[in-house]
C-alpha cells in the first residue's frame, strides 16, 4: 500500500509571498513528516523566468535538502503572486537512496512536468517499454518517472487538452496504488492531486469565512480519454516511495465564469461571485500543515483535485457506490505542540509518558464506569450484525497483531464467538477463506498499512463485515471499512509505536464488553473490567515511576549482551511479543519472546547464567503454570528479571530481579506489564547512542508489501 506522505499545496491566489516562504514552507512541511524515517528529500518550485523550474535533491535528512539550497543560494526575495512547488521524501524501493532517484521526477531536462508520487505503480515496466519506444530516455530506476513522462507524452499528441482531462488520461493507464501530485510549466500556477490508496489532504486558507464547508464531486462517465492504452493488466500490488509535499499559487487571470462549478462558486468565491485570496495545502498527514490551517478535507479513493485560480475541483471517473456527491471540508482539533517534543528528549519518551492521558482520550465519552456502561457509536449500528457472525477474524501486523492477541482471550470469553487473529501477510498468502457471515476487524495505527489494506480489499470482495480500529482520522482503513473505532491517543510521532498499542488494547476491550452487553452470565466479569479500566490510568501513572529504576537495571545487567529471551504465558505471551520487538527495533539487541508452556520444548537448551530473561509472572489463573518456567530457569542457573505484582514472596531475593507492576483485572494486566518493557526499549538505545525516534531500515508507516 502506499506509504505515509507530506504534501502541502498553498496556493497563494491574492496573496502575496517571497521564495522563501514558499522553501520553508515546502522544506518545514517535510521535515513534520520526517520521523517517518525517510532516507532523501527533494523539492521543484518555479523558477525566475517563465516556464523555468528550480529543482532541488539531496540524500539524507530534510537537513541536508536545506543546506543544498542555501549552497546553491536562488533568489530569496523574488515575490509571487502565484505559485505551484511540490516537495517529497523517499523511502527507497525502486532504485537505492540517491540524487537522480529522489523525487520530484521530470518529463525531459526542462521539467515540463514534474510529478512526486506516494505508493507503487505496479505497470511502471510496461509504461516504460512503450515511453522508451516512443523516444523518451529514463535517467532514474523509479517507477515514478514513467508518469511525467507519460503526461509529457500525451500532452504532446494533444497540445489544447486541459490540465484535468490530461491528468485522468494519466490516470487511466496506471495500475497500482498511489498518491500523486503533478504541476507543469504549460500550466503554470496548478496543481494536479490524485488519490488511489493512499492518504491525501487538503487545507484550506482563507482570508474570509467560506460561504459553505463542502466541496462538489464532478463526474466523467464513459469520455474518451486521449491516450493510448498502454499498459496491461498486472497483479496490484502495494509499496511506499515516501512522502511528498506540494506548495502551489493561482494565476491571478479573472476565470472562464461559464465553467466555474457550484462548489467554486459557493466554498472559494466572494459575495461578487470572483475569487477570493486563498491558500491550499496538500499534504499526506495533517501534521504537515496543521501550521497553516485547521481546515481540511480528505480525498477518497480515485479523486482527482484540480487546483487553479483559487478554486478547488474534484473529479473523477465514474461514480462509486456509495460514494457522497462532496468533500466535507472540517475543522481538525490536532495541536502543533502535539508533536513536538516537549520537555522529552525523544518522541518514543514522549508518548511512552502520555499514556496514562491517552488511554483515557480513548475511553472517554465511551466508558461510563459508575453506571457500568460502554458506549461505541461508530459500531452501535452494526453489533446486531456482529453478533450473529460465524466468527470474527482480527488482521493486523507488528504491534497491532500484537493488540489483537492480547484481547483474544476476552472476546473468546465474553462473546464466545470463534476468534481468529491473523498476520496480514500470512492470511494474503494462503488465501484464507472468508465467507459473508464472517466479521474482519482490521487493525492500524495509522490505518495505512499495506499488507492490511490488501487484506482488507481481499475480505471485502468476499462480502464480509469490515471493522476498523484506526488512530489516524482519515486513513485508508477507516475510509474503506464498514464501521469501527477511533483509538483517540493523539499524533504518534515516534516510529516505534507504544501509546497506540495501549490505546487498541483498551478500544478492542471496549468493543468486547459492548458485544457481550447482552449475556447476563457475562455481566460480572463485564463490571469488574469495567472497574479496571476506571483505574488502569493511574496504574500506568504509578509503572512509569519505574522509569529510572528501569534505566539503572538495563545499565547493570545489559551491557554488552547479544541476545535477550522473554517469557509470557496465556494473555502475556503478547506481552511478551510487544516488548520483544520494542527492544528489538529501537535497540537492535537481538530479543526472541517464548510462550513459557514452550520453554521445555527446545528453548531451554539455551538457557545458562549468562543469557538475560525476563519473565512475566504477575497472578492469574495460569500462574501456578507460569511458574514451572520460572523453576525450570533457575534450576539451570538463570538469573531472570521478573514483571511480577508487588511482594510477591514466590520470588525470592538473590535468585531473580523483580519489577514490580500493581494487580488489574487479568485481562488488562498486559496493559500495565508492558510499560517496562516500553522503557527498557527505550533506555538501551540511548545506552548505546541510537536515534531512538528513528531506527534504522524502518518507517512509521509500513507502506510497503
Amino acid at each position: 500500500m502506499p506509504g505515509s506522505s507530506t504534501n502541502a499545496n498553498s496556493i497563494n491566489y491574492l496573496v502575496e509571498k517571497d521564495r522563501k516562504y514558499i522553501l520553508d514552507t515546502l522544506v518545514n512541511g517535510l521535515s513534520r513528516l520526517e520521523y517517518r524515517g525517510y532516507d532523501s528529500a527533494g523539492l521543484a518550485v518555479d523558477g525566475d523566468k517563465k516556464n523555468e523550474v528550480f529543482a532541488f535533491k539531496e540524500v539524507g535528512k530534510v537537513v541536508k535538502l536545506k543546506e543544498l539550497i542555501a549552497e546553491q543560494k536562488p533568489d530569496m526575495t523574488k515575490i509571487f503572486d502565484s505559485h505551484a512547488g511540490i516537495a517529497h521524501t523517499r523511502w527507497a524501493t525502486h532504485g537505492p537512496p540517491s540524487r537522480l532517484n529522489c523525487h520530484p521526477h521530470r518529463s525531459d531536462p526542462t521539467w515540463e512536468f514534474s510529478v512526486v508520487h506516494n505508493g507503487i505503480i505496479t505497470n511502471y515496466k510496461e509504461l516504460k517499454t512503450l515511453l522508451g519506444a516512443k523516444g523518451f530516455k529514463f535517467e532514474t530506476e523509479t517507477d515514478t518517472e514513467c508518469i511525467a513522462k507519460l503526461a509529457k507524452y500525451i500532452y504532446d499528441q494533444h497540445p489544447t487538452i486541459g490540465f484535468t482531462d490530461l491528468a485522468k488520461a494519466v490516470i487511466k493507464e496506471l495500475q497500482g496504488a498511489f498518491g500523486l501530485l503533478m504541476k507543469s510549466v504549460h500550466y503554470p500556477h496548478e496543481v494536479i492531486a490524485a488519490r488511489k490508496g493512499s492518504p491525501l489532504v487538503i487545507g484550506v486558507r482563507t482570508q474570509k469565512r467560506m460561504k459553505v464547508d463542502f466541496v462538489d464531486v464532478e463526474y466523467t462517465e464513459d469520455t474518451p480519454l486521449p491516450a493510448e492504452q498502454a499498459s496491461h493488466n498486472v497483479a496490484m500490488k502495494k509499496s511506499s516511495v515516501g512522502n511528498f509535499l506540494s506548495v502551489g499559487g493561482n494565476s491571478l487571470a479573472p476565470p472562464d465564469k461559464s465553467l466555474l462549478h457550484r462548489s467554486q462558486s459557493r466554498a472559494f468565491m466572494t459575495d461578487d461571485g470572483a475569487p477570493m485570496p486563498t491558500e491550499f495545502f496538500l499534504s499526506s498527514d495533517p501534521s504537515a500543515i496543521i501550521e497553516h490551517t485547521k481546515k481540511v478535507m480528505y480525498l477518497e479513493d480515485d479523486d482527482i483535485a484540480h487546483i487553479h485560480e483559487g478554486s478547488l475541483n474534484i473529479h473523477r471517473l465514474t461514480k462509486a457506490d456509495g460514494s457522497s456527491n462532496v468533500r466535507t471540508i472540517q475543522t481538525i482539533e490536532m495541536e502543533l505542540q502535539e508533536i513536538m517534543k516537549g520537555k522529552f528528549e525523544h518522541f518514543m519518551q514522549k508518548e511512552i509518558f502520555e499514556q496514562p492521558e491517552s488511554v483515557v482520550n480513548t475511553m472517554r465519552g465511551r466508558l461510563d464506569v459508575e453506571n457500568k456502561v460502554v458506549t461505541l457509536g461508530g459500531l452501535k449500528a452494526f453489533m446486531p450484525t456482529i453478533r450473529r457472525c460465524r466468527r470474527i477474524i482480527f488482521i493486523a501486523c507488528g504491534t497491532s497483531y500484537h493488540s489483537c492477541m492480547a484481547v483474544r482471550g476476552i472476546f473468546e470469553e465474553l462473546t464466545e464467538i470463534p476468534i481468529a487473529v491473523e498476520l496480514a501477510s500470512d492470511f494474503l498468502d494462503r488465501q484464507a477463506p472468508v465467507f459473508r457471515d464472517d466479521t474482519c476487524v482490521f487493525v492500524s495505527q495509522s490505518g495505512e498499512t499495506a499488507d492490511s489494506l490488501q487484506a482488507l480489499r481481499y475480505c471485502l470482495e468476499r462480502g464480509a463485515l469490515l471493522v476498523g480500529i484506526v488512530n489516524v482520522v482519515g486513513s485508508s482503513i477507516s475510509l474503506l471499512t464498514h464501521c469501527g473505532v477511533h483509538v483517540n491517543a493523539g499524533p504518534e510521532i515516534g516510529v516505534a509505536s507504544t501509546k497506540a498499542y495501549t490505546s487498541q488494547f483498551i478500544a478492542m476491550v471496549m468493543f468486547a464488553l459492548s458485544l457481550s452487553e447482552d449475556r447476563a452470565s457475562k455481566q460480572k466479569r463485564r463490571e469488574a473490567i469495567m472497574e479496571g479500566l476506571g483505574q488502569i490510568s493511574e496504574q500506568i501513572r504509578e509503572v512509569l515511576k519505574l522509569d529510572q529504576p528501569i534505566k539503572e537495571l538495563c545499565a547493570r545487567t545489559f551491557k554488552h549482551q547479544k541476545s535477550l529471551l522473554l517469557l509470557g504465558r496465556g494473555s502475556q505471551f503478547s506481552t511478551a511479543l510487544e516488548g520483544a520487538l520494542k527492544i528489538k527495533e529501537i535497540s537492535y539487541l537481538h530479543c526472541e519472546a517464548v510462550m513459557s508452556g514452550e520453554l521445555k520444548h527446545g528453548v531451554l537448551a539455551l538457557v545458562d547464567e549468562n543469557l538475560p530473561i525476563i519473565m512475566i509472572l504477575t497472578r492469574d489463573d495460569i500462574f501456578a503454570k507460569s511458574l514451572n518456567a520460572y523453576q525450570q530457569v533457575i534450576a539451570r542457573n538463570g538469573k531472570p528479571i521478573v514483571i511480577c505484582n508487588p511482594n510477591d514472596e514466590e520470588f525470592k531475593a538473590g535468585q531473580a530481579e523483580k519489577i514490580e507492576i500493581p494487580k488489574t483485572v487479568d485481562c488488562l494486566q498486559g496493559l500495565l506489564n508492558v510499560i517496562p518493557l516500553q522503557l527498557m526499549a527505550y533506555w538501551l538505545a540511548v545506552a548505546e547512542g541510537l536515534n531512538v525516534d528513528f531506527p534504522r531500515n524502518l518507517a512509521k508507516s509500513v507502506t510497503v508489501e
